[in-house]
């Protein structure tokens, strides 16, 4: 199982060497054997996914084409909504909510073939950078069990880096794809804002929030990528670019393309994690593209601003959470108010009320011009800084996370040094951008560390054309 790719997944079932239904059974087997060592399954799905199986045998059995993901194990994050399967965003609120719809990337795996075998462990509403947030317990990282695998989609990073599913769907707000990615040594994407649709993604930050593929290699991310993106009438924020050949854009050459390497972004790479990425880059000189050193100077700001924006768009979406609606109620309470603030108390994590914290406060009267209303003019200036260096540079290249995976419970006691972890890969998401990261190499320890590559929008087949060039190096 840990050897499959989307390709040989088809081509097997093209060659008879196993059925969907066989190939289903099989994973979900592995994935029940395996997932006690990382606790990255929150649940299986093996109903759904052996019907859905048994559709593409059907198709295949009537010389149909059963689709670009035909029989291929999809693991799915568990704050995307999926009909009929438990949903809980990590979270005690919703511990037994079972969703009546699909979100739209879910139908559109389906429809392409997906089988959907389970929902994957996440830091509690998307929120944290470990994945020791959950509230049904830490993921380990697959590729060293005594560390944190990243966060918040360290379920869908650590299932796909341990071979339970091919590809999965994780989310990202701020880094939340692309530095689990970085940790478990895979492939994490982060399409432009707008590219795929959020319906049916619970709410963390709704302006930065990304729907994204895991994968093992760059072409079966940008072949997941191709089936979930595109126009949703059911999301208003979703774009109407076409999609493209995303999964053909790796054969291209790039001799000659323009790389920009940011000042701001290697001063604060250090040891190993900075040899590797400095290795890569000169990888793509000996490619053929031409490397230049560029300034992104609102960086500096990007951690403030994020945390600014971000806490305040979780204090408002999670309002919704209180007692009247979805599974948990406090059963402590004699009053509306009391029933409320219980609630909210006993059913969300530390980590969530810091930021609703933070949010309310920031929101508050006499503060959101001092800080929400600042923080939205200096994220204008970040997405400036980066079409600034499109004009001169076809991409960026950077580390996606100062340093590799690091111990559980290291940074837990410690919001700032864990919010710090996310320096390289915010800036991207505050500017809409698409990123993504690709394996660039292991430390002496053996721990992976990911090398990121940040295009103008809606250019993923450029990102694709460069990681595909990189990963066959």
């Amino acid at each position: 199982m840990t050897e499959h790719s989307i390709d040989s997944v088809r081509d097997g079932l093209k060659r008879k060497e196993f059925s969907a239904v066989e190939f289903t059974r099989r994973a979900i087997e592995f994935a029940e054997r395996e997932n006690p060592k990382t606790n990255a399954y929150l649940m299986l799905s093996p109903e759904r996914a052996l019907a859905a199986a048994g559709r593409v045998d059907e198709k295949i059995a009537a010389g149909e084409d059963p689709g670009p993901l035909g029989g291929v194990p999809v693991a799915v994050k568990d704050v995307i909504l999926t009909k009929g399967i438990r949903t809980t965003c990590g979270s005690k609120l919703l511990a037994n909510y079972i969703p009546p719809y699909d979100a739209t990337a879910v139908e559109r795996i389906e429809a392409a073939g997906g089988v959907i075998i389970g929902k994957t462990n996440c830091d509690e509403f998307a929120m944290g950078s470990s994945n020791e947030n959950s509230a049904f317990g830490p993921v380990r990282n697959p590729v060293a069990p005594d560390r944190v695998p990243g966060g918040s989609s360290g379920g869908s990073a650590a299932v796909v880096a341990q071979g339970t599913a091919v590809v999965s769907l994780g989310s990202d707000t701020g880094g939340s794809i692309r530095q689990p990615a970085s940790f478990c040594g895979i492939v994490g994407v982060t399409p432009t804002y707008g590219r795929v649709s959020r319906y049916g993604l619970v709410a963390f930050a709704s302006s930065l929030d990304h729907i994204g593929p895991f994968a093992r290699n760059v072409k079966d991310a940008a072949t997941l990528l191709e089936v979930i993106a595109g126009r949703d009438p059911l999301d208003s924020t979703s774009a109407e670019a076409p999609v493209g050949n995303l999964a053909g854009a790796g054969t291209g050459d790039v001799r000659g393309m323009k790389l920009g390497v940011p000042v701001e972004y290697m001063k604060h790479a250090t040891g190993e994690t900075a040899e590797l990425i400095s290795q890569g880059i000169e990888s793509f000189r000996r490619l053929g593209c031409e490397v230049r050193e560029i300034s992104l100077p609102a960086t500096d700001y990007a951690i403030a601003t994020y945390y600014i924006i971000a806490t305040a768009e979780a204090s408002s979406n999670l309002a919704r959470y209180d007692g009247v609606r979805y599974t948990f109620r406090s059963a402590k309470s004699d009053t509306l108010a009391g029933m409320y603030q219980n609630t909210r108390d006993e059913g969300f994590g530390a980590e969530v009320k810091r930021r609703i914290m933070l949010g309310t406060y920031v929101l508050s009267h006499g503060y959101y011009d001092a800080y929400y209303l600042k923080a939205q003019k200096v994220r204008a200036l970040i997405a400036r800084d980066f079409t600034r260096a499109f004009g001169n540079v076809d991409a960026v290249i950077a580390p996606v996370s100062p340093f590799p995976a690091f111990r559980l419970g290291e940074k837990v006691d410690d919001p700032m040094a864990m919010y710090l972890s996310d320096i390289y890969t915010i800036t991207g998401s505050l500017a809409g951008i698409p990123c993504m990261s690709v394996p660039c190499g292991n430390t002496s320890e053996g721990l992976p560390v990911g090398m990121q590559i940040l295009c103008n929008h809606f250019d993923e087949s450029k990102m694709f054309r460069l990681a595909s060039a990189f990963e066959r190096r």
